[in-house]
C-alpha cells in the first residue's frame, strides 16, 4: 500500500510516498527530470527490507518550492527532513540517490550522520561541480544569461553546437541536455532547479570524515561512458573514505539507472540497513 504524504514547510510542500514495513527505513532521492512514480516498481521488493520514502525533489513531480529563485540552504532542508523523521518516527535510514538526488543525500548525510547507516550513490550529482554549472549560477551577469539561453532555445542550441564545434562540449551531453529542454516547461525546470539548488555544495573532506567516522555504508555505482557525471570525478569523494564499494557499469548516464537498480536489487541490498 502506498501513503501520499506532503510536508508544509514555510511557503513551500515536499510530496513523499511512503510503502512497506521493513524494520530498515530507506529514503529515495530521483534524479533530474524524474519523480516517486518511476521508483514505484521498486517497491515490491524493497518492502520486504525497508519502509521506504520516495521523496519528489523540488521542481519535480508534487513537490513545489514558492520562493522564486531564492537559494535552496542546507539548512532548510536539514529542517524539512527533520520533520519527515520525526513525522514518520524514524531512528535511523538509509538513502538511495541517483544522479541529481545525489546533492539531497549528501545534505541529508550532513545533516543526521549519526541516523544514516548505508549510503547508495547512482552516478550522483554534487560531488565533482561543472565549469559551466558555476558559471550560470553563481555570478548574477551570467546567471541572467543563462536565463535568456533557457527561454528561448534556439540561442541554447546555437552556442551548444558552436561548443560542440570547438570540442568545448561533448556532442553526447549536448543531445542530454537537449533532450531536457525541448519543452519550455522543461526548461524552467532545468533554469529553477540549477539556480535554486547553486548552495548545495560539500566538502567532500568533511562529508568523507562523516562517513568514515559514524561507519556508514557507502555503495557507489557509475557509469562507464557517463558523459553527464564522469566515473574519474568520483575519486574526489572515494580519496577521502577509508572503505566503500565501487562499481563500473558498461553504461552511460541515462542506461545506469536501470542497471545499477537491477545490481542493487539483485543483491537485495543486504545487509543491515
Amino acid at each position: 500500500m502506498i501513503q501520499e504524504n506532503f510536508i508544509h514547510y514555510q511557503k513551500h510542500l515536499l510530496h513523499y510516498v511512503r510503502s512497506g514495513n521493513g524494520q530498515h527505513s530507506l529514503l529515495v532521492f530521483h534524479g533530474f527530470g524524474q519523480d516517486h512514480t518511476l521508483y514505484v516498481p521498486l517497491l515490491k521488493t524493497l518492502s520486504k527490507k525497508y519502509t521506504v520514502f520516495i521523496i519528489d525533489l523540488f521542481f519535480h513531480g508534487r513537490s513545489e518550492w514558492n520562493e522564486g529563485e531564492k537559494p535552496l540552504e542546507k539548512s532548510t532542508w536539514k529542517n524539512i527532513i527533520d520533520v519527515l523523521i520525526r513525522e514518520q518516527q524514524i531512528s535511523s535510514f538509509s538513502i538511495l540517490a541517483y544522479s541529481l538526488g545525489g546533492k539531497f543525500a549528501l545534505a541529508t548525510l550532513e545533516g543526521f550522520p549519526g541516523r544514516v547507516k548505508k549510503i547508495f550513490l547512482l552516478a550522483p550529482d554534487g560531488v565533482k561541480t561543472s565549469f559551466w554549472y558555476s558559471l550560470a549560477t553563481y555570478p548574477p551577469v551570467f546567471r541572467k544569461f543563462f536565463r535568456s539561453m533557457i527561454l528561448h532555445h534556439e540561442r541554447f542550441l546555437f552556442i551548444a553546437h558552436r561548443l560542440s564545434d570547438l570540442n568545448l562540449a561533448d556532442k553526447g551531453l549536448i543531445r542530454f541536455a537537449d533532450y531536457q529542454m525541448n519543452s519550455e516547461a522543461k526548461r524552467k525546470r532545468v533554469y529553477y532547479s540549477w539556480v535554486v539548488f547553486r548552495h548545495m555544495t560539500f566538502d567532500l573532506k568533511r562529508i568523507g570524515a562523516l562517513i568514515n567516522d559514524n561507519k556508514i555504508g557507502l555503495t557507489m555505482i557509475v557509469g562507464k561512458y557517463d558523459k553527464v557525471i564522469r566515473p574519474e570525478n568520483m575519486r574526489r569523494l572515494l580519496k577521502h573514505v577509508r572503505d566503500y564499494r565501487l562499481e563500473i557499469l558498461e553504461s552511460g548516464h541515462t542506461g545506469l539507472l536501470t542497471e545499477s537498480l537491477h545490481l542493487l536489487l539483485e543483491e537485495r541490498m543486504n545487509g543491515q540497513g
